[in-house]
């Protein structure tokens, strides 16, 4: 979309991704030592989830990745009773999801829904993760992915991803819902898979990106926006992480100039 929403009205819609952008890490990864506890997965499972989004935070979620992601994680759920897995989520909910939100975002939020913008919760997590962070983040309307549930247990499908161009039709999906213009709405991301997403509003804005989509932030003039935990190694790790991109950006186009 090139006709970027009006300056002096706030976005009919904003889609939001959740995980490095509305939360530090993966939400579906967070609640790995829940799941080891109540023994759905074992603890190989749970060290390999934690060196996972090790790898995700400073190289990035390509489509090749996420693939390899996506087969794992189905792999790992099948069989896994469906009421279950929401009751661990919503036992440890404030536990474990409360201190990964970024104040950032919050504060975001809040200002988006003064301004009277709908909120919608964009994620390639599980929908059992997402729909109660959702709620504790007061974000009504969400779209995630969708395992088949077969009697009452997630089978060996994925009905919906929502990622990539997955999150991208979910957006046309909800404006045309609300009947609204995706010109009139906005984006907020940290991945270079959803530039799919971001390129369809009019508004795109870049949170904590990754070194492909800051690349294409720099290029195209997005607002790129950067949040932080001031007490997290994690974070702090983040953000060495973008100064060494910029100075790798910096030194390729003194090259080239």
């Amino acid at each position: 979309m090139s006709d970027a929403p009006a300056a002096s009205r706030a976005p009919a819609v904003v889609f939001l991704d959740l995980d490095n952008t509305l939360i530090a890490g993966s939400s579906a990864f967070a609640f790995a030592r829940p799941f080891a506890a109540e023994g759905l997965i074992d603890r190989r499972t749970a060290v390999q989830a934690v060196w996972t989004q090790l790898q995700l935070m400073f190289s990035g979620a390509d489509a090749s990745t996420m693939d390899r992601l996506r087969r794992r994680m189905t792999l790992v759920v099948q069989g896994w009773e469906v009421a279950r897995v929401r009751a661990v989520v919503e036992a440890t909910l404030r536990e474990v999801v409360e201190p990964l939100v970024y104040p950032e975002a919050v504060a975001t939020i809040e200002r988006l829904r003064a301004s009277g913008s709908e909120l919608v919760l964009l994620s390639a997590s599980g929908t059992e993760v997402v729909e109660p962070i959702a709620r504790l983040l007061g974000i009504d309307r969400v779209r995630a992915t969708r395992m088949r549930i077969d009697d009452g247990r997630y089978g060996g499908e994925i009905e919906f991803y929502c990622y990539g161009e997955g999150k991208a039709a979910a957006a046309r999906e909800i404006a045309a819902e609300l009947g609204v213009d995706l010109a009139d709405c906005a984006a907020y991301s940290d991945s270079i898979t959803d530039l799919p997403l971001l390129d369809v509003v009019g508004a795109p804005h870049v949170v904590n990106p990754d070194r492909e989509l800051r690349t294409v932030a720099r290029e195209r003039g997005w607002p790129m926006l950067t949040f932080v935990r001031p007490s997290s190694r994690r974070d702090r790790l983040f953000r060495l992480r973008d100064r060494l991109t910029d100075r790798a950006a910096a030194r390729s186009g003194s090259r080239s100039a």
